[in-house]
């Protein structure tokens, strides 16, 4: 990646300029002309000791964070996640207010009692070596520095803290209904992000998370019966007499351990941790080992359903290593330990006791999806949680369809059959929408997780399936160990394709405008479509002749400048505003189909025949 150093105003600020992100100025914050990219940088050296008993823990924190933006920092914020399991959180409240509560949720949290909350205390914090101010406000600390971080500058902040891990209610906790001791998820105080757009210390209600890019250094002091599976490489095998690569069970005659990690170029670290777990392994070829994780303690079908799934995920890190990117890291871990399915880093927390299409089809493949979208392109699942959901549930619904031979031309057919009745519901949002935002959680999940897909999908209609698979590589390249924003993936395909999409992000992501278009008729050897929604889309469309012959025509949209490869007849641009668009063929016509592959979301199908 090409650097940079950028004018005085960012002063040792590096950035590299193949990004479609602005950067920012010191004084104004306002963007500037120049697609320069910067993000910035932490490293985080923890040690916790964990009371299995009480199910609390003391923890120390020293955390160098690198101020690479061109803006003087006069605060910085910590995520505290844990403190959302607590009476009267914000999580609490806007589950028992929200028309349709998660099922998992629900008035839980209301209930738990001063030993089952979660809770992360910051003791104390210096910057520096200096003893700074800080005040917990709900699931953010709120820190008022000792001396304004310059930029290019690195600081070192040293924190002691303790936690407690709450009653497993959603993602994280302990005691899960499935009896897993813990599992450790969004656990320590997280350096919430800054970027262009300025500090991301949103609350912690329900939705997912947007961390900083760094490497993790941690130290997780446990009951010697306990094993461990998550983020990182482990590096003390030998001395708590376990080792990942030989499976050697001769523990040390202590009732404590340490085991030791180290993650590189990640942006959390997770864990779970239970005495009765089963510890297989399973090599990718060319790839990262896979562990699995999961309770001894199941029914032999159960298990047997952990060992069947292992070749499986292997084909599915081929399969998303081979349409995304290499998976760049050297180990992947399945874990048994979350309340439904939850990407981490290196990892996923998943139910165990499901069937075995259950867990592959319904949980492995979107989770390890995740690894892509967005555990290496981190977007921000907070702000855009389309770009992680929805991307994944793409290239999940297409591996599945590959990998357990359905043979589906359209593998989202459902996924598109689901937007549609949001889009026609009355309950739909934009898919700008701030993920806490949404009215109905069912909408939100139909949104990001569909509709979000769909995106994806009808790009390919758009531009190609082949330029479609272009993009998602380069989007990849370029936006790998990086914040991506969602003009970078228009950008790309711009890039890609050379046709102008700006148009297709504002309509299908920042709107709630719809794809309507229909046959309005036929006569002799004319053919009269109209748009009936506000989106604009270019068209395929197949016409049968009175002689049996059919051939397929291709109607650019004229906003697009171009259009997609294609072997169908070339006709005249269709400019959106023109509510109608007529054309001539060569011979009498029988009939006439828009879209006939089924690969546009328009939401009236009744209309596209006549």
């Amino acid at each position: 990646m090409k650097q940079l150093v950028i004018s005085a105003l960012c002063v040792l600020a590096f950035c590299s300029c193949n990004s479609a992100q602005p950067v920012t100025t010191a004084t104004t914050h306002q963007n500037t002309p120049t697609s320069c990219y910067w993000q910035q940088h932490v490293d985080y050296k923890m040690a916790i000791d964990m009371d299995v008993n009480t199910y609390q823990y003391k923890g120390k924190q020293t955390l160098v964070y690198t101020n690479n933006s061109p803006d003087v920092l006069n605060r910085v914020y910590y995520h505290l996640f844990f403190n959302a399991f607590q009476p009267g959180s914000e999580m609490d409240v806007r589950s028992q207010t929200i028309a349709d509560p998660d099922r998992r949720v629900k008035d839980r949290i209301g209930k738990l009692q001063p030993n089952e909350v979660g809770y992360i205390k910051v003791n104390s914090l210096k910057q520096n070596g200096t003893t700074i101010k800080h005040e917990t406000v709900g699931t953010v600390l709120e820190v008022d520095l000792a001396k304004p971080i310059q930029p290019g500058e690195s600081v070192t902040f040293d924190m002691d803290f303790d936690g407690q891990v709450p009653v497993q209610i959603r993602r994280s906790g302990r005691n899960n209904k499935e009896g897993v001791a813990l599992s450790m998820a969004q656990w320590y105080p997280k350096m919430a992000e800054y970027d262009f757009e300025g500090w991301h210390a949103d609350p912690y209600i329900g939705r997912e998370f947007f961390g900083v890019w760094g490497d993790f250094d941690v130290k997780i002091t446990i009951d010697k019966n306990y094993i461990i599976g998550g983020t990182g490489y482990l590096q003390n095998p030998n001395n708590i007499g376990y080792g990942y690569e030989t499976e050697t069970v001769n523990r040390p005659n202590t009732n404590k351990l340490t085991w030791h990690f180290l993650a590189p170029k990640v942006h959390d670290f997770t864990w779970a941790a239970d005495p009765n777990y089963i510890h297989d392994k399973a090599q990718v070829p060319n790839g990262p080992m896979l562990h699995f994780f999961y309770k001894n303690t199941m029914s032999d079908e159960q298990k047997d359903n952990w060992r069947r799934i292992q070749p499986k995920a292997i084909e599915f890190m081929q399969y998303y290593s081979n349409l995304v990117g290499k998976y760049p890291y050297k180990q992947y871990s399945i874990i048994q330990g979350g309340d439904g399915g939850m990407e981490y880093g290196m990892c996923t927390l998943l139910l165990g006791e499901g069937t075995y299409e259950g867990m592959l089809k319904g949980t492995i493949s979107h989770e390890m999806a995740h690894t892509w979208f967005q555990f290496l392109l981190a977007s921000n699942e907070s702000k855009h949680p389309w770009m992680d959901e929805g991307f994944s549930t793409y290239i999940e619904y297409n591996a599945v369809n590959s990998l357990f031979n359905e043979g589906k031309e359209n593998a989202l057919e459902e996924v598109y059959n689901a937007y549609i009745s949001l889009a026609k519901s009355g309950k739909e949002q934009p898919l700008t929408t701030q993920g806490d935002r949404y009215v109905f959680n069912r909408a939100y999940s139909l949104a990001s997780y569909y509709k979000g897909a769909v995106f994806l999908a009808q790009l390919g209609y758009i531009m190609g399936q082949e330029n479609l698979n272009l993009t998602i590589k380069k989007y990849f390249n370029d936006f790998v160990f990086k914040h991506p924003k969602p003009l970078d993936i228009i950008r790309t395909a711009e890039n890609i394709s050379g046709l102008e999409l700006d148009w297709y992000l504002t309509d299908f992501a920042q709107t709630t405008n719809t794809i309507d278009y229909g046959v309005k008729s036929i006569e002799g050897n004319s053919v009269c479509l109209e748009r009936i929604g506000l989106m604009p889309m270019p068209i395929d469309v197949t016409v049968t002749y009175t002689d049996g012959k059919t051939e397929d025509f291709y109607i650019p949209l004229q906003m697009m400048r171009g259009e997609k490869p294609t072997k169908a007849t070339l006709i005249k641009d269709w400019a959106w505003a023109y509510p109608t668009y007529t054309f001539t063929t060569k011979n009498t016509v029988k009939s006439v189909e828009i879209d006939p592959k089924n690969l546009m979301a328009d939401i009236n199908k009744e209309n596209n025949k006549k």
